[in-house]
């Protein structure tokens, strides 16, 4: 288990996540472009569920027990075969990674574009990522 949002940026930066049909790495070392700034991006994981959306640099980030959110901000940098947002949230701090890889949630058909982790108060959690020009397929609602 990755505990340091520092040790999750670095295994982002490596490149090292699930297989992807591609792997988002640049081999000259340009840095991850595939997600425009203006983008919203919805991050979301089952088991515990939660969520987080980005739009620009603030990160909403829900579950079952807070349904309305907490919003939060977040500075966005892009890796070599991925990106991540880094923020503060509940006064602890908060990174999120989103790297390229076709990704399944487990309790749907859906197929994401994006898989997710998120690291928060010496947890990391596991999800799919998707965009709004790089949606997820599969039906609406589990």
């Amino acid at each position: 288990m990755i505990r340091t949002p520092a040790a999750l940026a670095a295994l982002m930066l490596a490149g090292a996540c699930t297989p992807a049909k591609t792997d988002g790495v640049d081999p000259e070392g340009k840095a991850f472009d595939a997600v425009a700034p203006g983008e919203v991006i919805n991050l979301t994981g089952t088991e515990p569920f939660w969520n987080v959306t980005i739009i620009g640099q603030t990160a909403r980030y829900s579950n079952p027990d807070h349904p309305e959110g907490f919003d939060f901000a977040v500075t966005r940098f892009a890796g070599n075969g991925g990106m991540g947002f880094s923020g503060t949230l509940f006064d602890q701090p908060f990174t999120a990674t989103l790297t390229p890889g076709i990704c399944s949630d487990g309790m749907s058909d859906r197929s994401f574009p994006f898989v997710a982790t998120i690291a928060l108060g010496g947890e990391t959690l596991e999800g799919c990522g998707y965009t709004d020009s790089q949606p997820f397929t599969g039906g609406e609602a589990p």
